[in-house]
């Protein structure tokens, strides 16, 4: 079984940093991704998704906090996790995130800093397929 996500899109609004006394720090994000099909009629119809996004180390919340904020194309690799919490009416509401892993910041025209990778896989060939992923991405993305 596997539980892998790969997305691309931008950062609906600032990223949100929260820092805990032990010196540890997570960040909360939400990411839009676009869609389009043709509809019966054939008229072309966009859909955007929202995907909430979770950073839950503190050197991923740190590269965030300084260098995301809204707007910010970038491509996340996470896993997808369901929790649930009670309001405050007492009701059980569930959310689903994305709990990256490893994202890369890409520049696309008229951003500034270009592209930049960020993973916190100490595993040198976990490195070396990312840097391959990335590779044949650069080729496929139209910026």
């Amino acid at each position: 079984m596997v539980n892998k996500v790969f997305l691309i899109g931008r950062l609906g609004k600032d990223p949100v940093i929260k820092h805990f006394s032990n010196d540890n720090a997570i960040a909360e994000a939400t990411l839009a991704t676009d869609d389009s099909y043709k509809d019966k009629q054939g008229n072309k119809v966009e859909q955007t998704d929202w995907h909430n996004l979770k950073f839950p180390y503190r050197s991923q919340a740190q590269v965030v906090e300084k260098y995301l904020k809204k707007g910010s194309l970038l491509h996340v690799e996470g896993k997808i996790k369901t929790r649930s919490y009670d309001d405050k009416d007492g009701n059980k509401r569930y959310i689903t995130e994305i709990v990256v892993e490893n994202f890369k910041m890409l520049g696309g025209k008229g951003e500034s800093g270009g592209s930049s990778s960020y993973s916190d896989s100490s595993s040198s060939s976990a490195a070396s397929e990312e840097a391959a992923m990335n590779e044949s991405m650069n080729n496929d993305l139209p910026f």
